[in-house]
């Protein structure tokens, strides 16, 4: 009641209103909205210099990496000691995270004590400065009862700028605050706490992590809000850290993820930026400082100064004689009489006016009721100007972070620590309200942080720890996929081994080596309209090709092969072929056309004659019944009888690797191999045909049979001849190798995974094409899945969330894999991505998801380049060349929209075939095109 009363006392006797005069005496301090926006962008350009290498060096805002890279889960667990150093005392600790009996998951408990920081130590010799820090160590560990025989973690706050080489490495750049302390300066201070400790003796503790006050602040407030992101403190000084994206952090190796940025920002304004803003208390607060035209931003609004401020604007009126009369007492004119809690306790929401006169009356000062309010008034303003500038700062900040992220809104928690904010009655409020009118399309939270720096580092070493084992175990899963040089060079000696043993007639073998009785490529001349059918997946394509003059036009229509017409009879599935090709000659208006046509069919075959065809085995998830064991040429035109409204002449049955070879071998004479990296994988080449046994010995039987091949060989052009040393003619007929199957004999199993050996088991075809499922598009986003899913379930992803998306077989599609390893693209995005499936990520989990990916799509890429180099180096030796130029037609969605499979797989062939030099051309509407080649050279040579 009696503060009631003194309120109702003073405005009895107000003649005017006092505040107005210190109103208009303060204007410069008294910053609008536009004025604020001004000094937010002044700090982003600040932030952005200091990031960059090129201009960090005279960067007054430092930006400084800190090595943390990911703030807690919520796993953490262990037992650490804290060394918390930035002030008159200094506090040592014992935390304990999610560890001993009571504890809930995610809390920490912790015992301390506070230990005196003599100030001749704080101005004397860094060496006696850490050696007692090391002290006071060893006696709380004995005050404890803690084992010193025991090996401690000890995780290290040191609220002074340094640079951070690794995340237990820190060189100090300047000391601030009220420190002082020789010989310590540029130097690794945890190297130095390690000495002290080593000196002191009888201790064994491992000091894992630096940090700054502010980081520990946001990982303290981070261990129970994961969206907490940014630290704020606002005490004795003032600074702030936020996760800034690795791709614009320069001084640090890496792109990928997050790191944890110290902008260091007392210094905003130390080269000028705020000169305008700047007024002369902030001068007269400066030149009278330990480190003038130091650290100015620090000075303006933190707790060190503020009181200071606040005491020469007093000074200043009363000279004036605006207040006390005139008079100023020698107590008033006293450095450091009024401090920031003098300050906070004038702006009490009840006290405030009484507390100013006791303050003023303590300072042999007589006030009137207006004096007080006055006073009172310049604290407020001071104060104001203080929480104002942190706003623009924190709104640089944020603005920086939803930019970096492209959002249109933020949603995001901020840490905050220190005396100022604790205990300032109206501190947090003007802050708070201030940065959500600067940025009113986000959604900011402001949490204080419990136990502040001290549990924050113990949790950026338990951060560390988990990170650290979590990083072991990734490695160690993902070293499967890692293949050696001595490992790719014993697939490139089983492909060739397999390649030989299927050319010879005798014996079964996983890679089929089917002859396709295509002699030749072409050579440019070939002319007139001819019709390709291509079925190679899940689409079947019909295409027009028209030749002319060395130039082909293309017309041509896609049609979906349902599911259950894959997996149905196989007259329903050439039924419904022949229904898409009498769909596509009305399209074109040709029904009553007979053209002859090229059947791509991309599926392994048994031909005995260019338009014959027996299927092998069904892969890429067919599963059709009654087709196996059948021509499927005959099965086509049998299908198109069956509807008697169109007549077709197929006169060319063609893999899609040969169709591919030939489109390619168009435009590039070289081109003698084929190869497809798409939804399956396959490869064909052009092989002396004296090396393929099957065909030798029917040349050989009869010389009936010899005849009839002869003019097998005519109808197809002629065998193509090829030059070998002694410059003999050599035929030669085009391979489809089939080797997708290279492993079905178990030769693959020493570089299969467990994750492989899932993905085939779960198969259609289990213990079939191997090694496709190691390298094509159909099977690499399962394996993914498959080694997600692992990892899942031991709580090294996901944070051990395992979702039913994650458990959903084809969820996760190899064209993913794509998108997530395109070098532009940001993590956000990767998040994006996951998210769309199901799948909630944080920074971390989207690293190790991009390093799965990489590490399955890479290993793809290798094991199709040593198959191709023991292609190539067999074409070589057949030719007797001791160098061979030779060009590869490529196609499949794998190949030509992955960022780095052709990258990855042209590498692997050059280290692997050093003595053939091989062009890949991608093919340019591929197999179809092909197709019609070979019916145009089967045709014309007919004719």
């Amino acid at each position: 009641m009696l503060a009631v009363h003194l309120v109702s006392f003073f405005f009895s006797k107000l003649q005017e209103d006092p505040t107005k005069k210190v109103d208009r005496f303060l204007h410069a301090m008294r910053l609008h909205e536009d004025q604020l926006s001004d000094i937010s962008a002044r700090f982003q350009a600040e932030m952005k210099k200091g990031l960059s290498a090129e201009s960090h060096a005279a960067a007054a805002v430092k930006m400084l990496p800190t090595l943390v890279r990911s703030t807690p889960d919520g796993s953490e667990k262990g037992q650490f000691l804290a060394v918390d150093l930035g002030g008159s005392k200094f506090k040592v600790l014992q935390v304990k995270v999610r560890e001993g009996v009571g504890i809930r998951k995610g809390e920490v408990e912790m015992e301390e004590r506070i230990y005196p920081m003599p100030k001749e130590l704080q101005v004397g010799k860094g060496a006696e400065l850490f050696d007692h820090v090391s002290e006071s160590v060893k006696d709380f560990l004995q005050e404890k009862n803690i084992g010193l025989e025991k090996r401690h973690p000890l995780a290290f706050t040191f609220s002074f700028p340094c640079e951070h080489l690794s995340l237990d490495q820190g060189l100090l750049l300047n000391w601030c605050k009220t420190y002082r302390a020789r010989g310590l300066q540029g130097k690794d201070v945890v190297q130095v706490l390690r000495d002290a400790i080593n000196k002191t003796g009888g201790m064994d503790i491992e000091v894992l992590a630096m940090v700054n006050d502010t980081v520990a602040t946001m990982m303290t407030c981070g261990f129970d809000d994961q969206f907490c992101e940014v630290g704020l403190i606002i005490g004795t000084g003032t600074n702030a850290c936020y996760m800034e994206e690795m791709c614009h952090v320069d001084l640090v190796e890496g792109d990928e993820g997050r790191m944890c940025v110290n902008t260091e920002w007392g210094a905003f304004g130390d080269d000028g930026a705020l000169d305008d803003f700047i007024t002369e208390f902030d001068r007269d607060v400066d030149a009278a400082s330990t480190n003038p035209g130091k650290q100015i931003f620090e000075k303006m609004v933190s707790g060190l100064y503020l009181g200071e401020l606040v005491r020469l604007v007093v000074v200043k009126m009363a000279k004036r004689g605006l207040l006390f009369d005139g008079h100023v007492s020698d107590a008033l004119r006293t450095k450091g009489k009024i401090t920031t809690a003098h300050v906070a306790a004038m702006e009490e929401y009840r006290n405030g006016l009484k507390n100013t006169m006791d303050i003023l009356t303590q300072l042999d000062l007589n006030p009137s009721p207006n004096d007080c309010i006055a006073v009172q008034q310049v604290s407020t303003i001071v104060s104001f100007r203080s929480s104002n500038l942190v706003a623009a700062g924190l709104a640089a900040i944020l603005t920086r972070i939803k930019q970096n992220r492209n959002l249109r809104g933020l949603r995001i928690t901020v840490g905050m620590d220190g005396t100022l904010y604790k205990t300032h009655p109206q501190y947090p409020k003007r802050l708070h309200k201030v940065v959500r009118r600067l940025l009113p399309e986000c959604h900011v939270r402001f949490v204080l942080s419990d136990s502040g720096s001290s549990k924050g580092a113990a949790l950026v070493a338990a951060v560390a720890q988990r990170l650290a084992s979590q990083r072991r175990k990734v490695d160690e899963t993902l070293s499967q996929f890692r293949l050696s040089p001595d490992q790719l060079q014993l697939v490139k000696a089983r492909m060739r081994a397999g390649l030989e043993a299927g050319l010879r007639h005798e014996g079964p073998s996983t890679i089929k080596m089917l002859p396709s009785y295509v002699y030749h490529t072409p050579n440019g001349r070939e002319k007139g309209k001819y019709l390709a059918l291509d079925l190679g997946g899940t689409n079947f394509r019909a295409l027009l090709v028209r030749f002319k003059r060395h130039t082909a036009r293309l017309y041509h229509k896609l049609y979906t092969i349902p599911l259950e017409i894959m997996q149905g009879s196989g007259e329903e599935l050439f039924d419904h072929i022949a229904q898409c090709v009498c769909d596509f000659l009305d399209y074109m208006g040709m029904k009553n056309a007979h053209l002859p046509a090229g059947f791509t069919f991309s599926f392994p075959c048994e031909q005995t004659a260019i338009d014959t065809g027996t299927l092998v085995s069904w892969t890429k998830g067919f599963k059709a019944t009654d087709c196996e064991g059948h021509d499927v040429v005959n099965m086509l035109r049998e299908a198109i009888k069956r509807r008697n409204d169109f007549d077709l002449d197929i006169v060319a049955l063609v893999n899609d690797t040969v169709g591919t070879m030939m489109s390619c071998a168009y435009e590039d004479p070289q081109c003698e191999i084929g190869m497809i990296a798409g939804t399956g994988t396959n490869l064909c080449y052009m092989e002396d045909l004296k090396n393929i046994e099957k065909i030798e010995r029917r040349r050989g039987t009869t010389e009936k049979d010899k005849g009839t091949l002869k003019e097998e060989e005519k109808m197809n052009g002629g065998a193509q001849t090829g030059k070998t040393e002694g410059d003999a003619k050599t035929l030669k007929m085009c391979i489809n190798t089939e080797w997708g199957g290279l492993g079905d004999d178990g030769s693959l199993d020493d570089i299969i995974t467990p994750y492989d050996s899932e993905v085939d088991q779960d198969s259609v075809n289990p213990g079939k094409q191997r090694f496709e499922k190691l390298t094509s598009g159909m099977y690499l986003g399962e394996i993914v899945r498959q080694v997600l899913l692992d990892l899942t379930r031991r709580g090294l992803l996901f944070r051990g969330h395992v979702t039913e998306t994650l458990k959903t077989p084809g969820i996760f599609e190899t064209k993913y894999l794509s998108q997530i390893e395109s070098d532009n693209l940001a993590l956000l995005q990767v998040r994006c991505i996951l998210q769309k499936l199901g799948l909630d990520s944080n920074c971390d989990d989207s690293i190790i998801v991009k390093e799965v990916c990489g590490a399955v799509s890479r290993r793809a890429a290798q094991l199709c380049g040593a198959g191709l180099a023991a292609v190539v180096d067999k074409i070589r030796e057949n030719r007797t060349l001791d160098h061979l130029n030779i060009t590869v037609g490529v196609d499949g969605t794998l190949y030509r929209l992955h960022p780095h499979f052709s990258q990855v797989l042209q590498e692997t062939v050059r280290v692997m075939a050093p003595e053939c030099e091989v062009i890949f051309q991608p093919s340019e509407e591929g197999s179809g095109k092909g197709a019609a080649l070979i019916a145009a050279v089967v045709r014309q040579k007919k004719m």
